[in-house]
């Protein structure tokens, strides 16, 4: 439930700049209902985008051996541009963020904020680690807990005796045979 918690609270954080961002660079009016919006585009980005993606992808991958790799870039984006359209749709229509006026309004209102998603979904995944970590650690100092140590999971493994000799050959070029045998013969 922390999980949960952590990571929807510090999505919607970012999602609210991301729409303020959206408001200031775009015809869209967000304005004070950045609060609702955000809350909307949090729920859509956790739980429908990732299904809605899923399903566009399943689909583009029936002619995925008909594209070269540049097709295959152009048709990521295009996926990815439909998900962040759709997103943005809903958000639009279940809150009080509102579209410009005029046909270049409109036009800039529903084509700019999309790709201004696209841009904050991924600098949000190139940060959620650390965000998300922030977020656990105040989670924990506000409710009272204490703030999680490394866990047995998160600790480093122990290497086995072929990694460590792996790592050892790294170092100096030699297998553990071959430093023994010069071993022996520094002491003869």
């Amino acid at each position: 439930m922390k999980k949960w918690i952590v990571r929807f609270a510090s999505l919607l954080v970012f999602n609210i700049v991301v729409l303020l961002v959206i408001g200031f660079l775009t015809p869209a009016r967000v304005g004070w209902s950045a609060l609702w919006a955000g809350i909307v585009l949090t729920a859509l980005a956790i739980w429908i985008k990732p299904a809605v993606h899923s399903w566009f992808r399943s689909m583009a991958a029936r002619s995925a051996n008909q594209r070269t790799r540049a097709g295959e870039k152009v048709v990521e984006f295009l996926l990815a541009f439909a998900v962040a359209f759709l997103v943005w749709i809903v958000t639009v229509w279940l809150s009080g963020v509102s579209i410009g006026g005029g046909f270049f309004g409109a036009f800039w209102g529903y084509v700019l904020p999309p790709v201004i998603l696209l841009v904050g979904w991924a600098i949000y995944d190139a940060i959620d680690d650390k965000v998300e970590a922030h977020a656990g650690a105040l989670y924990d100092k506000a409710s009272g807990g204490r703030a999680t140590t490394v866990t047995a999971a998160d600790a480093p493994r122990i290497p086995t005796a072929e990694e460590a000799a792996g790592r050892r050959e790294l170092d100096d070029g030699l297998t553990d045979e071959q430093r023994r045998m010069l071993d022996e013969l520094g002491k003869g």
